[in-house]
Formats: C-alpha cells, structure tokens, sequence
C-alpha cells in the first residue's frame, strides 16, 4: 500500500466508529427492521433488478450498510475493505442483524488475490468509493479479474463534473479541480468527516483522485467488460454543494436552481465478456 492509500486508511479509520454512531447510517434501523434497507441501494432498485441468489463482492464497503443491503435483496455477500475498523463495525453490524456476510481486509487492488478470482456474478460499488483510488485503470482490471464472463459490475458514483467543482463558492459553480485523473493527488486536510459529530479527527490529511467519465469507460473496456447500462443523475446522496442544493424525501439532494446544469451522480452496469 502506498503513502497515499495509508493516510487514507488511517483517515477511514477514524471515520468507521463515528460514521456507525450518527444516524445519518441508520444502524439502529438495520437493527430494528429487518426489510431496511440503505438510501443508496434502495435509489438503485429499478436498475439493480432481481440480486438473489447472486454471488457478490461489494467493493470499498466501509461499515456495510450497503452490504447488508444487498444480502437482505437476497445476494451471497461478500465485502471488502481496507479499514480494519470499518470492518469491524461492518461485522458487528452484520452479526447482530443475523446476516451471514463474508469480509475481508484488503485494499481493492489486492482484491482478487484475497478473494476467488473469476468466481462472482456481481460486483457492487457504493457511491464516493473511486476518488479514494490513484488509477482507474487498476481498479477495472481489479473487477474484470473478480468477475465469471457473463457477471456484472454495478457502479453508483459522484459525477466527476461534479468533483470538478470548488464546494466553497455558496453562489455559483466554478470547476477549480481536476476532472481528469492525475497522478498527483488533490489533498485535503481537515478534523471534520462528513456526518455530524463533536469528535475532530486526528489523523487529518486526505488524498484524492477524479476520475472523468470517459477513463471509468475506456479501462473497463479494455479490460473486456461490455457498458450496459448509463444513466446520470441530478441528486445525489449527500450536500455537495453547501447553500446551493435541497434535500428531497427519498435523502437525495439536488440543485435548488436549474438542475439542468450540472450532473451529480451517475449509475452505470458492465458485463464481462465470455
């Protein structure tokens, strides 16, 4: 693991207890419910279509919410993730719901070397996962080697238009970072996480990698996957855009004027070629 995915570990894993803590999560309604399911995997439903029975990896899992999501669709879940701590929230969670998910501590690259290679019929990544990777290209090498021909990737991402856009200017949507992937990372450095809490962070410094659309296509095709499925969004699942953006009823949010101009989010589905 290089320096940069280390700062990043040790980041997520001081996010894993707060993040299982607030109820932006919704672990108590996990708990509570047994037909809860997560805000993002219930946004996909229309396109995820019937999972039972599937055998499936959910990549960058974090606390599994979206695992367990998945395995209560009816899917043979596994999860992986490369905090030790949000696996162990995940876990928790898990077991306390009843649900027989397997996990395993790895960063993604390593994915199908810990994992069955060519054996899965779907793969899941969460939304806010690619950015945390320096090469996209690795990562649909990573997917092609998980999944059996015929299997599918299901992919909900931030836009990287979106990404592109300084959140700091509350009035007007200026593009100041890159929409392209880099190899220099944009780094940030703050004690804050992304759900409410009194508890700053200490291991403080991120970093950051956009990927534009047309890279996340080109690798999984030459890595032999067949696009299937594209669709961009105007919502997405948290307030990217401080002061410019209003929540729905289903958690999305959305520009508040003229969602015409930008996308936020976009769901795409590849399958692998036999």
């Amino acid at each position: 693991m290089n320096d940069s995915m280390e700062l990043n570990r040790l980041n997520w894993d001081e996010r894993a207890p707060l993040h299982a803590a607030s109820s932006e999560y919704e672990v108590e309604a996990f708990i509570t419910d047994p037909a809860h399911l997560s805000e993002v995997v219930r946004f996909d439903l229309p396109r995820l279509g019937d999972i039972r029975g599937l055998r499936t990896v959910h990549l960058q899992c974090h606390i599994g919410t979206d695992t367990l999501s998945l395995a209560r669709l009816g899917a043979q879940v596994s999860g992986l993730d490369f905090s030790a701590q949000s696996l162990a929230q995940a876990r928790a969670l898990a077991a306390r719901c009843g649900a027989p998910i397997d996990y395993v501590e790895s960063d993604v690259y390593a994915a199908d070397q810990v994992l069955a290679a060519g054996s899965f019929d779907l793969v899941y990544t969460g939304i806010g996962a690619l950015i945390w990777l320096p090469d996209i290209e690795r990562w649909a090498r990573t997917v092609a080697a998980l999944l059996k021909p015929g299997g599918r990737l299901f992919l909900r991402e931030g836009h990287p238009m979106l990404l592109a856009v300084n959140e700091d200017h509350q009035d007007k949507l200026l593009i100041e970072f890159p929409y392209f992937e880099r190899e220099a990372p944009t780094v940030w450095d703050s004690d804050q996480t992304y759900v409410e809490t009194d508890t700053p962070l200490t291991r403080t410094l991120t970093h950051e990698w956009n990927h534009g659309l047309g890279e996340v296509i080109s690798a999984l095709l030459a890595h032999g996957l067949q696009i299937s499925a594209l669709v961009e969004h105007d919502s997405i699942p948290w307030e990217a855009l401080p002061g410019q953006m209003s929540k729905r009823e289903d958690g999305e949010w959305m520009l508040s004027k003229d969602r015409w101009r930008l996308p936020l989010s976009y769901t795409l589905q590849a399958v692998k070629r036999g």
